[in-house]
Order: structure tokens, then sequence, then C-alpha cells
């Protein structure tokens, strides 16, 4: 499948199968900075629903663990989950993290991704790091 997402002031993403191979800024993410956007409850929001980040606050277990979810998906596809998971399900309760469009937020928030681009090459920097053997909160 070769489909193409066009969203406004964001750039496009080419969709291949179930992943977005390139990232989106062309660059590699920074696993360091990731793991501190993703274990931020206010930042990347990862912990309000998902366990197995290595982060110390609490977890919620909505979303599956993701202690081995590196071992399990590849860059392309953590990349389609985080930009857009409904194209995968769509009734997922997982946000689109990289999409402006049937958001409904505070003024402030409206017409922004969740996060930028290169913020969200680091989170899958980070989470492909996530093999195994990480305790959970």
């Amino acid at each position: 499948m070769l489909l193409a997402l066009t969203q406004t002031a964001l750039a496009p993403v080419t969709i291949v199968g179930d992943a977005i191979p390139l990232p989106l800024d062309g660059r590699t993410g920074d696993a360091a900075s990731g793991r501190a956007i993703a274990t931020d409850t206010r930042k990347g929001l990862c912990p309000l629903c998902h366990t197995g980040l290595g982060g110390t606050g609490p977890a919620g277990d909505l979303g599956p663990d993701l202690s081995e979810v590196g071992a399990r998906l590849s860059e392309g596809q953590l990349r389609l989950r985080l930009v857009d998971g409904r194209v995968l399900n769509p009734a997922t309760l997982m946000p689109s993290y990289y999409r402006t469009d049937g958001t409904r937020v505070a003024r402030a928030w409206r017409d922004r991704p969740v996060l930028e681009a290169g913020e969200i090459e680091d989170v899958i920097a980070y989470l492909v790091t996530l093999k195994g053997g990480l305790r959970t909160p």
C-alpha cells in the first residue's frame, strides 16, 4: 500500500504497508531526548496509557506494555503509530501525534501537532531501544 497523507503545515508523509519508512525530518532521533519526552506525562503523555517505558512515575494500562516494543516493531512501524495510528485501526484510542485536523484541544494548541517531527524521531529512537529487560514503573 502506498498512501500519502498531506497535513496543513506539516510535512507530507508516505505510508508503505504498515509503516512510514523515512524519518519525518530526514534525521535519526536522539534516544536520550526521546526517553525524556516519552516518560514525561505533560509532553509525550505515553505513561498515561502505557507501562514499560522505564520512567519512575505511575503508568497506565490502557495501552500495551512498551518494554519490548523495539523487538516487535520497526522504526517505520513505530513512526506510523505515532503519526496517525488511525490509519491501521480507525477505532484506536491512541492519539495522533503528528496531525492537526480533527483534534479537539484548547485554543493555544489548535493547529499544532502534539509533537514536532524531530520530537517524534527522538521518541522512536528511544522506543527501538526497548527490547525487554526494563522494569515497568
